[in-house]
């Protein structure tokens, strides 16, 4: 079966259907995946690419983001390495107020039962990680 690795700009075509004909490409490309007939490989950095155009250029709400990206990875056809650890991250993103960076670093931690070395008192806010301050 062809695989295809997916950049940003064909998700983001895909998800705000703003430029018609690349809009129209991307979703004849996205169906050919949930077919069967070919497989789409979105890397873990293209998710936070694409989170980070959404919220910032397009202005959209980190929910609708979230929810949005989390279908989109969980798609037939779509496959993406540590698929756990971004839906993971997607969710936290969703429910509080950090950058996707630190959602990253906090289902990064969970998933790893491993301290994060940080001074973002941010990570915090997540009960099941313990954030490890090189101040003390």
């Amino acid at each position: 079966m062809r695989e295809l690795i997916l950049d940003a700009n064909v998700v983001l075509r895909f998800l705000v259907q703003d430029v018609p004909g690349q809009a129209r490409a991307a979703s004849k490309l996205l169906g050919r995946a949930e077919n069967g007939e070919i497989r789409l490989i979105i890397d873990p950095l293209i998710i936070a690419e694409t989170v980070y155009v959404l919220t910032s250029f397009y202005q959209r709400p980190r929910e609708v983001v979230a929810d949005a990206l989390i279908s989109f990875v969980q798609s037939e056809g779509i496959a993406c390495s540590q698929a756990t650890r971004v839906v993971d991250a997607l969710r936290r993103f969703k429910r509080t107020s950090v950058d996707y960076a630190d959602a990253w670093l906090a289902a990064s931690g969970a998933e790893s039962n491993c301290e994060i070395a940080s001074f973002d008192r941010d990570l915090d806010r997540f009960n099941d990680i313990k954030r490890f301050d090189p101040e003390l």
